[in-house]
């Protein structure tokens, strides 16, 4: 099943964006009266039919709904310092994109090498990675921010954690993960977070866990992160 994506659907017509229309018409061929399927990344999956094409702008007049679900009653959050070398940042945003991630936080820390993101640019790697792997929800994704403003400006979450190396191996996340929580994790950058960075987050409500006994990339971190939490959550 070939997806487009569309966040621009109202009184059943769903109009594409002008990379997906481009996909569309130039790459896939698709002419007006052909039958598509497409995916609005908030849980459904529609299909309908092309009634109106051209090479920045594609229409579909949708006529059913071929999958819906709904947000499991968990959520897999993770804010992480970006790499030096983003395209590590990619990886893993395709990878927890695959296995279920919900929302990425970027954050700007003590010991940071990237202080700015194309935003834009990681979002076309959630939405390729959402629809090669059928899932029907896009994580969202929220700006590079200072530490501390993300600290005072924290959603809700049932439980927060923070990745600290330091801790050794007595902390386990795998088993401090609540059943059916909205789960915040902290990943740090190359350098891993200060202490003073640490006890800040400690103040906010956060707990300090493990991810084993071996030194991960930052990367590695985040997805070992959303798998373990997805896995506990089953």
């Amino acid at each position: 099943m070939i997806l487009f994506y569309s966040k621009n659907i109202q009184d059943n017509l769903a109009v594409l964006t002008e990379e997906e229309a481009t996909h569309c018409a130039r790459v896939l061929r698709k002419r007006v009266g052909d039958v598509v399927n497409v995916v609005d990344g908030l849980g459904k999956i529609f299909e309908g039919e092309i009634v109106f094409l051209n090479k920045k702008k594609v229409e579909i007049q949708l006529s059913r709904v071929v999958v819906e679900e709904k947000l499991p009653p968990f959520g897999v959050n993770i804010a992480i310092a970006p790499t030096k070398n983003i395209g590590r940042i990619e990886w893993f945003l395709e990878k927890g994109t695959e296995v279920g991630l919900q929302a990425v936080y970027f954050l700007e820390t003590e010991h940071s090498e990237r202080r700015k993101i194309r935003l834009d640019r990681l979002e076309k790697i959630t939405l390729s990675a959402m629809k090669q792997s059928k899932h029907t929800f896009l994580p969202q994704l929220n700006d590079l921010q200072k530490l501390k403003s993300f600290l005072d400006n924290l959603p809700d979450f049932d439980q927060k954690l923070i990745a600290w190396c330091v801790e050794g191996t007595d902390n386990l996340l795998i088993n401090k993960i609540k059943s059916n929580a909205n789960i915040m994790v902290l990943i740090g950058p190359e350098g891993g977070f200060s202490p003073k960075e640490v006890d800040l987050c400690r103040q906010y409500g956060f707990e300090t866990v493990s991810l084993g006994a071996n030194r991960l990339r930052t990367e590695t971190a985040a997805l070992v992160s959303v798998v373990t939490i997805n896995i506990c959550q089953q």
